[in-house]
């Protein structure tokens, strides 16, 4: 199918990138006709560009894909991670008008339009890239309204810091609810082997989630493997997640900073060792304060489909998706009651880790990642696995 977005009546406004330290990007306008800020970053990833659009980890950020042609395959229904796009202003190299993929049924230019979101592009992506590299994270505007440099580098300087903002219970959703669809092609043979050590059971894994920005590959994944998913929103507490009674519990994604999410830290004090627990980024981070961990803003963050982490316990190298800007401090957490399990080889940072005794475990990166890499789907397996272990008498008793 080709598609293209219908020229405007009126000639667009040049657009431009204006930074907090004064730098100016000038380029060609695409998306809205508008302006919206947040903290600039930059995506590493080859694909999947409307997957990074409707992640709700992108809250309250400008995203810069470094690779240079997007746009080209258009926009889905099914490659959405949410209900609507989160990033608030996209950058490219080169933006495409024109779709052509059979599965497409609207433009680049058309989705951003019409969720309000400007972009701008025929930029250097290479030279902001390296700014950001070098001097870290920045708050940016993207205008594509006319509106003169000068006055969005005073706007960016009003943005709020990501450090110290609290973004997951806006990303969340209102009410609870039940997830039902699996993944279009389903889970791996290889994958999917194995995943219920005694079998299918007849009733499947009781899952509570907790969304504090999920993404929708996670209940997928998490449905293709027997699981009967209940989401709820972000300040729910434990007693009511336990009334549900979970065979386990699903701690998401999600923006913004850990540490002002309390009420998710204390939730998860108080549900540690009643039910399993799996973590997933943001999720993973509110693990490691529970556990008495501290976190820390990177330089300029992980944001891509190509980061190498390796497995401690069985020395492989994992192909990762990866999108935060805040980690868990390895030293900070108590040794005896804490292993860490993954570590990233690029900076050597706290990707995984689990309690010794207890049944939790987190991972900083994101295994569900669409359109791949696929390499760390076993965590859906092994969580379905500590489910199966221990869920199994009170399984049993119900089944009698």
């Amino acid at each position: 199918m080709l598609l293209e977005a219908p020229l405007p009546e009126t000639p667009l406004c040049p657009a431009v990138l204006a930074l907090e330290d004064g730098r100016i990007f000038n380029g060609r306008s695409a998306g809205a006709r508008t302006r919206r800020g947040g903290e600039v970053v930059f995506n590493t990833s080859l694909t999947g560009y409307q997957e990074v659009f409707s992640d709700p980890s992108y809250s309250g950020q400008v995203v810069c894909l470094t690779y240079p042609h997007i746009g080209n395959v258009g926009t889905n229904v099914d490659d959405q991670e949410a209900q609507r796009p989160f990033i608030e202003a996209l950058i490219v190299r080169e933006f495409s008008t024109l779709a052509s993929n059979w599965r497409s049924t609207e433009t680049a230019q058309q989705y951003l339009d019409r969720h309000g979101i400007p972009a701008i592009w025929e930029l250097d992506t290479r030279a902001l890239v390296r700014h950001i590299r070098k001097v870290g994270a920045l708050r940016g505007i993207v205008s594509t309204d006319g509106t003169s440099a000068e006055q969005l580098v005073r706007e960016a300087l009003a943005l709020p810091t990501m450090s110290g903002l609290e973004l997951a219970s806006r990303v969340s959703c209102e009410t609870p609810y039940r997830w039902e669809k699996g993944s279009l092609a389903g889970f791996s043979s290889s994958n999917a082997q194995g995943a219920n050590p005694s079998g299918k059971e007849s009733r499947p894994y009781r899952v509570v989630a907790y969304d504090f920005g999920i993404k929708q590959n996670i209940l997928r994944l998490l449905v293709d493997l027997n699981c009967d998913v209940r989401i709820v929103p972000a300040r729910t507490s434990a007693e009511d997640v336990m009334d549900l009674k979970p065979d386990g519990v699903f701690l998401s994604n999600g923006p913004g900073d850990p540490e002002p999410i309390t009420y998710g830290v204390e939730n998860i004090r108080k549900l540690l060792g009643r039910v399993p627990i799996f973590g997933i980024c943001l999720g993973h981070q509110l693990c490691g304060l529970a556990l008495g961990g501290r976190t820390y803003k990177l330089k300029f963050g992980h944001h891509g489909s190509n980061h190498p982490v390796k497995n401690m316990h069985t020395g492989h190298v994992e192909i990762t998706a990866q999108n935060h800007g805040f980690v868990v401090d390895p030293d900070s957490l108590p040794a005896s009651e804490v292993e860490i399990t993954h570590v990233n080889l690029n900076d050597y940072t706290n990707e995984g880790m689990r309690h010794r005794s207890l049944p939790l475990f987190s991972v900083q990166y994101h295994p569900e990642a669409s359109p791949g890499p696929h390499d760390s789907h076993y965590l859906f397996r092994r969580f379905t696995e500590l489910m199966n272990e221990y869920s199994s008498p009170r399984r049993a008793s119900s089944a009698s």
